[in-house]
């Protein structure tokens, strides 16, 4: 028995925003690999502990009823007049490009809105199946692979920040903000980004490997050393490190990263080892420097999360005071690059 037949059996019903290869508008519960990852912790747990298995079912058919709650809701690409004003995609995409962040929330979809709701209870679901696994004495490779899913829920919360704030970006040149646009309104069609399955790993690898490559604090890390890292991810990380880096913006946005200080943190401890005349310290000496410690911790994406939005509540506030540091987050740059690699690659018919 797998997750769908003990839903149908339940509730008599058979699963909706179900299959990936039929043409639809639903918020999608489960992707194929989430199903199939479900399904391994329901057959296991059947044995171990029935109870728990339908705790598990459960919390799945939470979402699967949440879902089609706000798939009710108009699709993204539904063509209508409201008091005489046609909608669709194309004028959702124009709105999107044409509005600043402090008028956009209640000029968005109501089916935008309410997805925001879905995915924090889908991340809370899959931490949720996380904890059973490891208390159920899985194996090491179920439990990463949940993690992995539960980390990509999070990226796809992230990327919808992340496209909110480069439409606010005034030097986006039309045609990729266009892009984005169209990449956020089909990731609030189904909950689902094609994007960060390509850029959360990237971004995972570098926050889990820092303190390998970031023993102290103090410079900004070799670039042999970034080199190194590169060799293990994809080719557009590669090119992105090797075309970008030079750019001041870039470079701090990966020292916040790196680091998991601000901007501001990393200047104060550059000038306290200038007051000491030494080069570097090591991490145990830097909340007496700064008053906290780095974010640094990859146990739980929650803290991936909140470093996020530290930083890019930091990058807002100075491009709000024209005060020096890095305007946007890494993760900012990098989907930018993404999107501007893309165009230029249709541009060049493919290659």
């Amino acid at each position: 028995m797998d997750i769908d037949q003990f839903m149908n059996e339940t509730n008599g019903t058979s699963t909706s925003p179900h299959a990936m290869d039929t043409p639809s508008t639903d918020i999608i519960v489960l992707n194929p690999q989430e199903r199939a990852l479900v399904n391994r912790v329901f057959e296991n747990l059947r044995v171990y502990s029935p109870e728990t298995m339908v705790g598990v079912a459960t919390r799945v058919m939470d979402l699967e009823r949440l879902s089609v709650s706000i798939s009710r809701y108009p699709s993204m690409h539904e063509r209508g007049f409201l008091a005489g004003q046609s909608r669709s995609s194309e004028t959702l995409i124009d709105t999107l490009c044409a509005y600043s962040d402090g008028e956009r929330l209640l000029t968005l979809p109501t089916k935008a809105i309410l997805g925001q709701g879905f995915l924090v209870a889908k991340f809370h679901a899959f931490a949720a199946i996380t904890k059973v696994a490891v208390n159920s004495f899985f194996s090491d490779q179920d439990i990463q692979e949940l993690r992995q899913a539960t980390l990509n829920i999070m990226f796809t919360m992230m990327a919808e920040d992340v496209y909110m704030s480069l439409l606010d970006d005034p030097n986006l040149s039309q045609p990729v903000r266009r892009d984005i646009a169209e990449s956020l309104a089909e990731l609030w069609e189904h909950r689902l980004d094609p994007h960060v399955s390509s850029v959360a790993p990237v971004l995972d690898a570098v926050w889990t490997v820092r303190d390998q490559i970031a023993p102290n604090f103090g410079t900004m890390i070799g670039t042999s050393e970034l080199l190194l890292l590169s060799i293990a991810l994809d080719d557009t990380w590669q090119k992105f490190i090797s075309q970008r880096l030079g750019e001041s913006d870039i470079a701090s946005s990966m020292e916040e990263f790196i680091f998991g200080l601000s901007h501001e943190d990393i200047l104060l401890i550059r000038k306290e080892l200038k007051n000491r005349g030494i080069n570097a310290i090591g991490r145990d000496e830097v909340p007496g420097i700064v008053g906290h410690k780095a974010a640094l911790s990859n146990e739980d994406p929650r803290i991936f999360y909140r470093a996020y939005t530290q930083r890019r509540n930091n990058a807002d506030a100075r491009k709000r005071l024209s005060a020096p540091g890095p305007k946007k987050t890494l993760e900012d740059h990098y989907m930018q690059f993404i999107f501007e690699h893309n165009r230029e690659r249709m541009s060049n018919g493919g290659k």
